[in-house]
């Protein structure tokens, strides 16, 4: 039996940035979905906002690839952080996880980031609306609710595919049996399936099981994740109903949607239609101080297009400022960052900027 665990240890604060991590414990929450637990080798505070995520670096079939996850367990549990994963026809990331990442098992992760979290809206009156793997930030946010003996009232509602698909379920129904003022309430789309019985609600949330469930949804700070079909319709329900958005949060990293994709390739064309007409002295330098190589660009190109253009590889996940995997530090020079809350306003304060969403205003020099 190892007693290093009762030696005096130096404990640091975690923060945003790269951190090498180990793999102490693998959780199977349902047939198809992990847990993995990470701790890092010297002791960390992992403390972060429940809802925040991290964004794993990893290397799968000799490619290096980057992958945001939410993390599912609470920063009250300070020297270690989780994050929970389903198995997804055709994912790269989460079925290699679930086949190779092992106890023991050493990545890097980036973070933790985002602006999907319960602390930046403090509130007595909250309705969570998660769907599949999406409990994953609510399930932290709960955790610290309920180990915090927070004085709120919390209706919390779960729609899932089947009962064997319910994730966290005994832990929700031990966490919501202990405070009254906490109410658990489960959809099942199917159920009596292969011997599976289920005698609570069945379908998709609509308006008269939320009406049940939750009378006052109207007067409750709402947090929402899921599949994005379901939370478009819980929106559309909300909106039907004249519920002011502003107390309407939901996670927004993941595969970049459609129509960004779209707008980008349509960037990207209009760039290069500028490119041919742009005079000379319009372009402006970014130096990166670390090689000592520079490069001229167009106003209207990034600081991580400027470090491709030169055979640079500045890690990136989300490429829309969520991630905050792309985080550099700015020596010189300023630049217009338009993020999505991949960067805290203490980082901006120490000079950091995420480099694919930040277009410099004139000669910058990049810590890289």
């Amino acid at each position: 039996m190892t007693m290093n665990f009762l030696n005096p240890v130096t404990t640091q604060t975690w923060t945003n940035g790269r951190h090498l991590v180990r793999c102490v414990k693998v959780i199977q929450e349902t047939w198809d979905t992990r847990t993995f637990c990470f701790m890092a080798e010297q002791p960390v505070m992992f403390f972060f906002k429940p809802g925040q995520f991290v964004t794993l670096e990893l290397e799968i079939n000799g490619e290096p690839i980057m992958r945001s996850y939410t993390i599912s367990s609470s920063p009250s549990v300070p020297y270690s952080f989780s994050i929970t994963v389903k198995r997804m026809p055709g994912g790269v990331v989460s079925n290699w996880l679930h086949d190779n990442l092992s106890i023991n098992d050493e990545l890097a992760v980036h973070g933790p980031v985002g602006n999907f979290n319960i602390i930046d809206y403090p509130t007595d009156k909250i309705l969570m609306l998660s769907g599949g793997v999406g409990i994953t930030p609510l399930m932290s946010m709960v955790r610290w609710l309920f180990d915090t003996n927070a004085a709120v009232d919390l209706q919390f509602v779960h729609s899932a595919r089947t009962p064997k698909d319910l994730i966290f379920h005994r832990e929700l129904e031990h966490i919501f049996s202990r405070i009254p003022e906490f109410k658990l309430h489960i959809v099942c789309e199917r159920g009596d399936e292969l011997g599976e019985a289920w005698s609570g609600f069945r379908g998709y949330l609509n308006q008269a099981m939320l009406e049940l469930m939750a009378p006052d949804f109207m007067d409750r700070e709402i947090f929402c994740c899921g599949p994005t079909p379901y939370m478009n319709a819980v929106k559309q329900l909300l909106k039907a109903n004249g519920f002011n958005m502003d107390h309407y949060h939901e996670e927004s990293f993941g595969a970049t949607p459609m129509d960004v994709q779209e707008e980008v390739i349509e960037n990207v064309e209009q760039a290069e239609a500028e490119a041919e007409e742009v005079d000379a002295a319009d372009l402006v330098t970014v130096e990166f101080s670390s090689t000592g190589k520079s490069v001229k660009i167009l106003p209207s190109e990034t600081v991580h297009a400027a470090a491709s253009k030169l055979g640079l590889h500045i890690p990136k996940a989300c490429g829309m400022g969520i991630c905050g995997t792309c985080r550099v530090g700015l020596s010189s020079g300023q630049v217009d960052m338009e993020h999505n809350g991949g960067i805290t306003e203490e980082d901006i304060e120490e000079g950091y900027i995420l480099s694919c969403c930040s277009k410099p205003l004139g000669d910058v020099v990049v810590d890289f």
